[in-house]
């Protein structure tokens, strides 16, 4: 019950991870939770099993960026933890690079310097392993130096750098998880989405999967529910403050072998189109949670076959919905 009688905030809460990180912090009976969203990518929807389960839940429709704005909803609402999962995906870093990077970034500044000014007591940053870059050694720990290849990429190690600066100098209590490849129910399969929930909808919709570059890419999966747990024992534990924590697998996998299990998994025996690689894209992915697992006992429930399994059940039906 690390956040029992807390009021907590989860910025981005309407989106992927966010969501995802309501549910968990409502198991923690809350004195009360207050999501801010500006729903560009976020869904009611995604929320709807909050709403439903807790009735102490606030939604603001917000930008997350503006400081007036976020400033009148955190003290207004009396907040004391924030969790920072706001964000402007990778992909649409590649057609609008400037916006990305400069709307990721100021979303963390916002955060911080509230957090200075004593409008709340406690960020958890919400981080990603983009800022890794391409693999330099195996397994990739916090240690790893950062080597962003796409602006959306640098604008979450900026916001990583930003943070780790408030601490060190003006002594906040924060803390960083960086999840690696996240994916499950609730991910984003409009505008900028990617390859999971990108390649379930293709085969749902009759169209083949399609992989950029040669399907060689390897990323560290993470089922969204592990990654969302983890968020909140890190925010519980103080070993992790002032610290940046991986969330990983540990385990490497191909993106073409991910495509081919959901092909599987939706019966599809069709052809797989291939296009060329995609701009600032990495070549390898496997972290090491090491210190996940010291700090918080880290060990994630659900492996890549039963999360994909899961992942493919939420999408079809969602599909059958629209029908």
């Amino acid at each position: 019950m690390l956040l029992k009688n807390k009021c907590v905030l989860v910025c981005g809460g309407a989106g992927f991870i966010g969501s995802h990180i309501v549910d968990r912090v409502i198991a923690d009976a809350p004195e009360k939770i207050v999501i801010v969203d500006d729903f560009s990518i976020g869904k009611d929807r995604n929320i709807g099993p909050a709403k439903e389960s807790f009735e102490r839940l606030r939604v603001y429709k917000c930008d997350a960026s503006d400081y007036k704005a976020f400033r009148n909803v955190l003290e207004s609402e009396g907040v004391d933890v924030v969790f920072n999962a706001a964000v402007i995906p990778l992909p649409a870093s590649l057609v609008e690079p400037e916006k990305v990077y400069g709307v990721n970034v100021a979303i963390v500044k916002v955060a911080c310097e509230l957090l200075r000014r004593g409008s709340y007591e406690t960020l958890i940053q919400i981080s990603s392993s983009e800022v890794y870059g391409d693999l330099l050694y195996s397994p990739m720990d916090e240690k790893h130096p950062l080597n962003p290849t796409t602006p959306y990429a640098a604008s979450k190690s900026a916001g990583d750098h930003l943070v780790l600066s408030y601490h060190r100098t003006f002594g906040l209590d924060v803390a960083i998880a960086r999840p690696f490849n996240n994916y499950g129910p609730r991910q984003n399969d409009g505008t900028y989405a990617a390859v999971i929930p990108v390649t379930i909808k293709r085969i749902l919709r009759g169209e083949p999967p399609l992989i950029y570059g040669d399907g060689d890419q390897t990323r560290d999966y993470t089922y969204v529910t592990d990654t969302a747990n983890a968020i909140v024992e890190i925010h519980g534990s103080k070993a992790a403050r002032g610290k940046v924590v991986n969330i990983a697998s540990g385990e490497e996998t191909k993106i073409k072998e991910v495509i081919s299990k959901i092909a599987v998994h939706l019966g599809y025996k069709g052809e797989i189109l291939y296009d060329k690689p995609r701009a600032g894209d990495v070549r390898r992915y496997i972290g090491d949670s090491s210190l996940a697992r010291e700090i918080i006992g880290y060990s994630p429930k659900i492996g890549l076959e039963e999360g994909l399994r899961r992942t493919v059940e939420w999408y079809r039906n969602l599909h059958d919905q629209k029908a």
